[in-house]
């Protein structure tokens, strides 16, 4: 293919160099002189491993070469990929500054050309940023319409700075987030010879979920940062314990708990995470990822209890209240929380759960259950059946395989709030909710 790459910073000049030596005939684009003549006499403008080798063979080859002329780069090309930085503003939020100048750019060129251009952003850009800026600039300046006269997409890159080149050969996934099937079918072509699966998706999510990754990256690196200095308080390696944490990868390194949903519960996480964080505080360490960890909890049951009041009824049916389907364990329940709060604002209430009899709890559970409602029996029922017909609102509160197929039972105009997505397929609209989704 022919492709023109705007931008030869670090993403830049790295898709640059492995395209072009993929035997793509790859044009570079950047207004800095310096970086052009540099790739032009075969020499990486960064300094990562293993670029300056593949450029200079890319070069060597004719398939790489760079230039300052955006409109040529644009007509002589079938695919455009926007690289530029998108740097920090002092309050956090991005500078699209270059981002713009290369659109409008990139839409000048189109204006004049004749067949189907395919515009690509692999800049990192917030959720929006494609359908509110990037789009609406190309289609004013061109005069033409994504989708029909060009196409655009967004590729989000998943280079680690020190191992770009094998992280472009080697990648997690492919993810493509498209306006419209053809265009998406050009972007694909890039990476038939690549080995990861290809993700093809709307080009909000696509933006969103390289955030995801890069936050989570950030995220674990603190995480272990403050494990580690809680074991240096107590005399313990933290390598060691982080070592044996990353060999669990049915749980730890995996997609359990990793699914958005309501709040954690339970006889353990909430009793561990408050116990280790007295633990720091007793050694004065300051662990504000630790500590956040309950709180944040806390915020996800009083989003809950939002969304509920907020549908404007009194007669609410819970389906499944004990903290996960498959247990009768209510303690720290955030449903029973959740419940807690409705009965004192008086709202009126039924619950359902198949595995939760006062006759058979026992202990502690059923210690805990009756200090925090006292005459919980009486707001129970025996079928989910029961919950339909009182309820003006069926809250679904955890992922027992019965409630899957509520929806089918429900009346005209009774709504659902979601916390747990009882089904792959649901999304908010009309009488239903879901609490992230």
């Amino acid at each position: 293919m022919r492709i023109s790459v705007f931008g030869l910073g670090y993403v830049g000049a790295v898709s640059a160099a492995c395209l072009a030596e993929d035997g793509h005939f790859v044009i570079g684009v950047d207004p800095n002189r310096t970086k052009v003549g540099l790739v032009n006499e075969g020499l990486a403008p960064i300094v990562e491993k293993d670029v300056a080798e593949t450029t200079a063979r890319a070069v060597a080859a004719g398939t790489l070469r760079a230039i300052t002329d955006a409109r040529q780069a644009v007509v002589d090309s079938e695919i455009s990929l926007i690289c530029v930085g998108t740097p920090s503003q002092l309050n956090g939020s991005l500078d699209l500054r270059y981002v713009r100048h290369a659109c409008e750019q990139i839409g000048e060129a189109l204006r004049e050309k004749e067949g189907f251009h395919v515009v690509v952003a692999r800049s990192t850009m917030l959720p929006g940023t494609m359908n509110n800026v990037v789009i609406p600039l190309l289609e004013s300046v061109s005069g033409k319409q994504a989708g029909v006269d060009f196409g655009v997409c967004i590729n989000p890159e998943f280079l680690r700075e020190g191992t770009a080149v094998f992280d472009y050969r080697n990648p997690p996934k492919t993810v493509i987030g498209e306006t419209d099937g053809r265009a998406g079918d050009v972007l694909a072509r890039i990476y038939d010879g690549v080995r990861a699966p290809l993700i093809r998706t709307d080009v909000a999510t696509a933006e969103m979920a390289k955030y995801a990754d890069n936050v989570w990256h950030a995220l674990k690196v603190c995480f272990a940062n403050e494990i580690g200095n809680v074991c240096k308080g107590v005399g313990i390696d933290g390598h060691e314990v982080m070592d044996i944490f990353c060999q669990d990868t049915k749980l730890n390194l995996s997609p359990y708990y990793l699914k958005p949903g309501f709040a954690f519960g339970g006889s353990c996480l909430p009793k561990d995470v408050r116990a280790l964080t007295y633990r720091g505080r007793s050694l004065d360490l300051d662990l504000p990822v630790l500590n956040a960890i309950l709180p944040s909890n806390a915020r996800q049951v009083e989003r809950g209890l939002k969304m509920v009041m907020g549908k404007g009824v009194r007669r609410i049916g819970f389906l499944g209240f004990s903290f996960k389907a498959g247990t009768d364990d209510l303690r720290e329940s955030p449903l029973v929380e959740l419940i807690e709060q409705l009965i004192g604002k008086g709202y009126d209430l039924r619950l359902y759960d198949r595995n939760v009899n006062m006759a058979s709890l026992l202990g502690a559970n059923r210690d805990y259950i009756l200090n925090v409602i006292p005459h919980i029996s009486r707001i129970m029922v025996d079928s989910a059946e029961e919950i339909i017909e009182h309820a003006e609102l069926v809250v679904i509160g955890n992922g027992a395989p019965e409630f899957a197929n509520v929806f089918g039972r429900l009346r005209p105009g009774q709504q659902v709030v979601d916390l747990v997505r009882v089904s792959a397929g649901c999304r908010s609209g009309g009488d239903y909710e879901g609490i992230c989704w």
